[in-house]
């Protein structure tokens, strides 16, 4: 709870920074470096964006149709994966059980950038709603001035009517 506080209290803080120095937010709020990524993170990355893609699924389905042609027209009798293709069983459970988990490594990764992301909206609709604020002081204060300025035209007014009024009496 208090990391929470802190964190908040961090982007409160810029917040008010960039309020003073009269700067965008927008730009402060750097991009993802793709140098600070460990090994990991880019194989990650790199095997959910083309296990995700038709690409793979293609080249997937090619793979599966060659070998289940290969095996039962072309090699004959000398067939390295008979008919119930146990070993193409085995081949797909091994990319199975490796890419589900790098697949969530992946997701994972995503739902980080996603909290960033949703950090940086806040900062800047924190921002946003201050500087509201403080157009809506300006507003009132120039309302304020303006009404002012009136009553003391309106006030004139009345004092030269009467002056007019007394001239022709």
């Amino acid at each position: 709870m208090s990391d929470n506080l802190d964190e908040l209290g961090e982007m409160r803080d810029n917040v008010i920074q960039s309020m003073k120095e009269h700067s965008l937010l927008s730009s402060k709020l750097e991009t993802e470096d793709k140098s600070t990524l460990t090994i990991g993170q880019k194989v990650a990355d790199q095997v959910a964006e083309f296990g995700g893609s038709w690409t793979f699924i293609i080249c997937f389905f090619s793979f599966l149709l060659l070998w289940i042609v290969a095996n039962l027209y072309f090699l004959g009798k000398k067939t390295f994966d008979p008919f119930p293709f146990i070993l193409l069983n085995l081949i797909l459970s091994c990319l199975a059980a490796i890419q589900a988990p790098v697949i969530m490594m992946s997701q994972n990764r995503q739902e980080q950038k996603d909290r960033e992301r949703a950090k940086k909206d806040f900062m800047i609709n924190l921002k946003a709603e201050l500087e509201i604020r403080i157009l809506h002081e300006k507003l009132d204060h120039l309302i304020m001035h303006q009404q002012q300025e009136l009553i003391e035209i309106q006030k004139i007014q009345i004092d030269m009517m009467n002056d007019i009024i007394a001239k022709i009496k």
